[in-house]
């Protein structure tokens, strides 16, 4: 699914609730019915929001089923999951997964990095970083020289990180 959306309505339900019968169990709750129902009411959402509404949904249902919802991060603006056998293992259980060489992660769970962006307050360059979770950009300049973060890694007041 692209971060737009689903192809068509129930078209993720239907995938999450095949692979949760491969494994034998039934997929009870396993739809989005009431998650397209808030939406329809929600005067804030905004495009790209609701398939994120979708797959913390679903990773709740799945949680309870005693599965969890993973996402494949292959660096593009899809939304690749996959839906694992939990049981009785937490989904931190599952750290160091890949799938076909790309990392895979428990959907909702802390990312391993994290990407920055913003536009230089002064000359208005692009400036994009891909960090390790626990990298900071402490006393980051811009290449004209403007200051953008502070000694804690906080951006200064003049500059806008975008979303």
């Amino acid at each position: 699914m692209d971060w737009t959306g689903e192809e068509y309505p129930g078209q993720l339900a239907e995938f999450v609730a095949g692979r949760v019968r491969a494994f034998g169990v039934e997929p009870a709750g396993v739809d989005t019915d009431a998650v397209h129902r808030a939406a329809e009411s929600d005067p804030t959402l905004r495009r790209g929001d609701f398939p994120v509404r979708q797959l913390d949904h679903l990773s709740g249902v799945l949680a309870n089923l005693g599965c969890t919802l993973l996402a494949c991060h292959n660096g593009t603006d899809t939304y690749e999951v996959l839906v694992a056998l939990t049981g009785e293992r937490e989904p931190t259980g599952l750290a160091g997964l890949t799938h076909q060489g790309l990392p895979v992660r428990a959907w909702g769970s802390e990312p391993d990095e994290t990407l920055v962006s913003l536009n230089c307050p002064n000359c208005a360059s692009m400036l994009v970083w891909e960090l390790p979770a626990n990298q900071t950009l402490a006393d980051e300049r811009c290449d004209c020289g403007t200051a953008l973060f502070d000694v804690a890694g906080l951006p200064l007041p003049d500059v806008t990180l975008h979303d």
